[in-house]
């Protein structure tokens, strides 16, 4: 994906979000606290099918793990965008914005290499 096309991606996933939920008549509970919970939920949904393997890498994975690590990586995609929805926050600037920060904190001639925090250098 590229920057150009993020935004309309991540906007298009939020329109199909909100009339997914408009169907269902489900808006009312999705405040920004219960889509906090939820996302958190699925993250540590993500984190089990990683669970007692060594590393994770793709070579550890069939696919019936690949696909559910798929359908995780969606749920929390999904509960991300609606929370943004509901936080009123544009989330691909401020992933943007975020990598800037980073970029700052972690200069990479500096920190090539060297998994510390921002703040051990």
């Amino acid at each position: 994906m590229t920057s150009a096309t993020a935004p309309d991606s991540l906007i298009a996933l939020r329109d199909l979000t909100r009339q997914f939920s408009a169907e269902r008549d489900w808006q009312q509970f999705h405040t920004p606290k219960n889509l906090a919970m939820a996302l958190t939920v699925e993250a540590a949904e993500l984190a089990e099918h990683f669970q007692w393997l060594q590393t994770g890498a793709d070579a550890e994975l069939d696919d019936a793990r690949r696909t559910g690590i798929r359908h995780e990586l969606a749920d929390v995609l999904l509960y991300l965008v609606q929370l943004a929805d509901q936080s009123g926050v544009d989330l691909h600037a401020a992933a943007l914005e975020k990598m800037a920060l980073n970029a700052a904190k972690y200069p990479a001639d500096q920190v090539r290499g060297d998994a510390r925090k921002y703040d051990q250098y």
